[in-house]
């Protein structure tokens, strides 16, 4: 007798009853809502989350040059786009996944856009996880560098003065498209925050989702001496805590590592 075939009633009993578990992702369920080109935060977000932490991600609508007219237009798409992230089974957060159209829409009509099309999921933005992440670490004074034009720039700065921050100096790249934003190499940036690091700044904050800051962030930090904060990194910890997920992620510096 072949020793592999089943016993007659155990074979009808797995054929007629199918066995479910809490699936891949039970731990949580995290949606983001990018922008058109972005090709960043996907990466890095699937590559850090811990085992069991699914990744969903869905786009919103606007024009391909980045500035603060085209950025307030992601309103009228963020409802409908959080809704098409797993609209029958639930999120347990929904991240608008822009620093710059955070405050350009602002950041509780964000969150409140989001709410709209994931009801049951808890809402945040890059820009909100970047000030939770900056007052965890205990910083007040913040040098700020990004690839955005001046205009962006000096909006982002406005929204850290707004949340009580102060910010020693504002410097951009002065750039226009995410396809340009998404290449710009992690060595340059490293270089980039030692040369705007100030002796009286509590933390250098690299801002926008498109950089590739987090795969420099721990050795820029630890070559600084001080916070390193970036976008990534911070909406990575916030969605995770958000979720319930307190798990410490080494590599990607202090925030996650120790927060």
């Amino acid at each position: 007798m072949n020793k592999h075939v089943l016993p007659e009633q155990k074979r009808q009993d797995i054929l007629n009853h199918v066995r479910f578990d809490a699936g891949r992702n039970a731990r949580g369920k995290i949606g983001f809502v990018l922008i058109p080109n972005e090709q960043t935060i996907e990466d890095d977000m699937v590559r850090y989350l811990p085992a069991g932490v699914g990744a969903y991600f869905s786009r919103a609508t606007m024009p391909r040059e980045i500035s603060t007219e085209s950025l307030a237009q992601l309103r009228g798409s963020l409802a409908e786009t959080a809704a098409r992230i797993l609209p029958d089974d639930g999120l347990d957060v929904v991240a608008f996944a822009c620093t710059s159209g955070t405050v350009a829409v602002g950041e509780e009509e964000s969150c409140a856009e989001l709410a709209k099309g994931a009801p049951g999921a808890q809402t945040t933005t890059l820009a909100g996880a970047v000030r939770k992440a900056l007052a965890a670490m205990g910083a007040q004074k913040i040098v700020l560098g990004s690839p955005y034009v001046a205009e962006l720039n000096t909006n982002v700065a406005t929204y850290l003065e707004g949340a009580g921050f102060t910010v020693l100096e504002a410097h951009g790249m002065g750039l226009n498209y995410d396809t340009e934003m998404i290449r710009v190499a992690p060595e340059y940036i490293a270089d980039y925050a030692r040369a705007i690091d100030r002796p009286d700044a509590d933390a250098v904050l690299l801002s926008c989702g498109a950089l590739r800051s987090i795969d420099v962030v721990d050795a820029i930090e630890q070559e600084l001496g001080k916070p390193v904060i970036c976008s990534n990194q911070a909406m990575l910890w916030d969605c995770l805590r958000l979720a319930g997920v307190d798990d410490k992620l080494s590599g990607l510096g202090r925030l996650l590592r120790e927060y």
